[in-house]
């Protein structure tokens, strides 16, 4: 993905999938995978080893990757997905809402 339109600490909505109309913020992206972690959202159940950080081992919910093409950055005004536009602000190009018009970066 040659356009980043959805980066680190953006609110987003799930538009497709098990947590369809769920928002969270992305903890972390992946671009060459097309992929981002996103909190509390594609919760997995993962076994986890006893080690000596983690004396009682057992098992833990953890986020999995969602595919970039199920988000959407979440416009908290209109409550519903919006999509990016970059628009020109001096010397800098910022990433803004369709939506509400409202500047992302």
């Amino acid at each position: 993905m040659s356009i980043a339109r959805i980066k680190k600490n953006d609110t987003v909505i799930v538009i497709a999938g098990a947590d369809k109309g769920k928002t969270g913020k992305v903890l972390s992206v992946s671009p060459k995978k097309g992929t981002a972690l996103v909190e509390g959202l594609h919760m997995v159940k993962k076994t986890i080893r006893r080690t000596e950080q983690t004396p009682q081992g057992g098992i833990v919910d953890r986020e999995s990757p969602i595919q970039l093409s199920n988000l959407m950055p979440y416009d908290a005004d209109k409550k519903a997905g919006s999509r990016i536009a970059r628009t020109r602000n001096g010397e800098k190009t910022v990433r803004t809402l369709k939506s509400s018009g409202k500047a992302l970066d």
